[in-house]
Protein backbone atom coordinates (compact mmCIF):
# COMPACT_ATOMS: atom_id res chain seq x y z
CA UNK A 1 0.00 0.00 0.00
CA UNK A 2 2.83 2.71 0.72
CA UNK A 3 4.10 2.28 -2.78
CA UNK A 4 1.00 3.06 -4.25
CA UNK A 5 0.41 5.94 -2.24
CA UNK A 6 4.12 6.87 -3.02
CA UNK A 7 3.23 6.60 -6.58
CA UNK A 8 0.04 8.48 -6.36
CA UNK A 9 2.25 11.59 -4.38
CA UNK A 10 4.66 11.71 -7.57
CA UNK A 11 1.99 11.48 -10.04
CA UNK A 12 0.09 14.31 -8.54
CA UNK A 13 3.29 16.29 -8.39
CA UNK A 14 3.89 15.46 -12.12
CA UNK A 15 0.18 16.46 -13.21
CA UNK A 16 0.36 19.76 -11.33
CA UNK A 17 2.43 21.62 -13.63
CA UNK A 18 2.56 25.56 -13.62
CA UNK A 19 4.17 27.50 -16.22
CA UNK A 20 7.46 29.16 -14.58
CA UNK A 21 6.56 33.06 -15.98
CA UNK A 22 2.99 33.38 -15.49
CA UNK A 23 2.02 30.58 -13.27
CA UNK A 24 -0.68 28.92 -16.01
CA UNK A 25 -1.64 25.69 -15.34
CA UNK A 26 -0.16 23.25 -17.57
CA UNK A 27 -2.52 20.51 -18.46
CA UNK A 28 -1.22 17.41 -18.50
CA UNK A 29 -0.38 16.25 -22.52
CA UNK A 30 -1.17 20.21 -23.57
CA UNK A 31 1.37 22.22 -25.45
CA UNK A 32 4.12 23.28 -23.46
CA UNK A 33 8.14 23.71 -23.26
CA UNK A 34 10.05 22.28 -20.56
CA UNK A 35 13.51 23.10 -19.88
CA UNK A 36 15.43 20.65 -17.78
CA UNK A 37 18.25 21.23 -15.38
CA UNK A 38 20.47 19.15 -13.56
CA UNK A 39 24.67 19.19 -12.19
CA UNK A 40 27.41 16.95 -12.43
CA UNK A 41 30.87 16.33 -11.26
CA UNK A 42 33.46 15.89 -13.67
CA UNK A 43 37.18 14.29 -13.13
CA UNK A 44 35.72 13.56 -9.27
CA UNK A 45 35.43 10.13 -8.44
CA UNK A 46 32.88 8.74 -7.53
CA UNK A 47 30.84 10.49 -10.01
CA UNK A 48 27.87 12.40 -8.42
CA UNK A 49 24.64 13.64 -9.96
CA UNK A 50 22.23 15.81 -8.68
CA UNK A 51 18.65 15.69 -8.49
CA UNK A 52 16.92 17.17 -11.83
CA UNK A 53 15.07 20.16 -12.29
CA UNK A 54 12.09 20.67 -14.68
CA UNK A 55 11.01 24.31 -15.38
CA UNK A 56 7.82 24.73 -17.58
CA UNK A 57 7.13 27.24 -20.02
CA UNK A 58 3.21 28.08 -21.98
CA UNK A 59 3.78 28.53 -25.53
CA UNK A 60 2.85 32.04 -24.97
CA UNK A 61 5.77 32.66 -22.75
CA UNK A 62 7.91 30.35 -24.74
CA UNK A 63 7.60 32.85 -27.53
CA UNK A 64 7.49 35.88 -25.42
CA UNK A 65 10.83 34.98 -23.66
CA UNK A 66 12.12 34.25 -26.76
CA UNK A 67 10.93 37.41 -28.91
CA UNK A 68 12.75 39.69 -25.76
CA UNK A 69 15.98 40.78 -25.33
CA UNK A 70 18.66 38.39 -23.27
CA UNK A 71 18.95 37.65 -19.34
CA UNK A 72 21.16 38.24 -17.26
CA UNK A 73 23.08 35.55 -15.82
CA UNK A 74 24.59 32.80 -17.43
CA UNK A 75 21.99 30.23 -16.59
CA UNK A 76 19.64 32.43 -17.61
CA UNK A 77 21.06 32.93 -20.20
CA UNK A 78 21.71 29.35 -21.80
CA UNK A 79 17.83 28.61 -20.86
CA UNK A 80 17.15 31.67 -23.03
CA UNK A 81 19.24 30.50 -26.15
CA UNK A 82 17.33 26.81 -25.93
CA UNK A 83 13.81 28.24 -26.27
CA UNK A 84 14.81 30.43 -28.78
CA UNK A 85 16.01 27.56 -31.01
CA UNK A 86 12.89 25.82 -30.29
CA UNK A 87 10.63 28.78 -31.40
CA UNK A 88 12.54 29.38 -34.52
CA UNK A 89 12.97 26.00 -35.61
CA UNK A 90 9.24 24.84 -36.28
CA UNK A 91 6.40 27.16 -36.35
CA UNK A 92 3.95 24.68 -34.12
CA UNK A 93 5.07 26.09 -31.24
CA UNK A 94 4.27 30.26 -32.23
CA UNK A 95 0.87 28.41 -33.59
CA UNK A 96 0.51 26.69 -30.10
CA UNK A 97 0.65 30.21 -28.89
CA UNK A 98 -1.61 31.55 -31.19
CA UNK A 99 -4.13 29.23 -30.93
CA UNK A 100 -4.33 29.49 -27.65
CA UNK A 101 -4.82 33.76 -27.61
CA UNK A 102 -7.59 33.24 -30.20
CA UNK A 103 -9.55 31.16 -27.74
CA UNK A 104 -9.53 33.84 -25.00
CA UNK A 105 -13.46 34.34 -25.95
CA UNK A 106 -13.30 36.13 -29.06
CA UNK A 107 -10.81 38.85 -27.98
CA UNK A 108 -8.70 38.74 -30.90
CA UNK A 109 -10.46 38.67 -34.42
CA UNK A 110 -9.08 36.49 -37.29
CA UNK A 111 -6.71 38.19 -39.35
CA UNK A 112 -8.30 40.23 -42.07
CA UNK A 113 -11.69 40.73 -40.37
CA UNK A 114 -12.61 43.82 -38.69
CA UNK A 115 -13.55 42.66 -35.45
CA UNK A 116 -15.94 45.05 -33.17
CA UNK A 117 -16.11 48.51 -34.03
CA UNK A 118 -15.01 51.17 -32.29
CA UNK A 119 -17.01 54.34 -31.88
CA UNK A 120 -15.84 57.79 -31.96
CA UNK A 121 -17.32 59.30 -28.34
CA UNK A 122 -17.08 62.84 -27.55
CA UNK A 123 -13.73 63.39 -29.21
CA UNK A 124 -11.99 60.18 -27.63
CA UNK A 125 -12.25 56.30 -28.30
CA UNK A 126 -14.27 54.16 -26.72
CA UNK A 127 -12.26 51.36 -25.36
Amino acid sequence: MARSGICAAARITLDNLYCLRCNRELEPGHKSVAVYMFANTVGIRPRQKSTSQRMCFCPQCSVSLAMGPPPEGALNLAAWQMIRDLVSADPALNQAAWDTLRGVVGLLPATGTDGPRRTNAGGYFEF
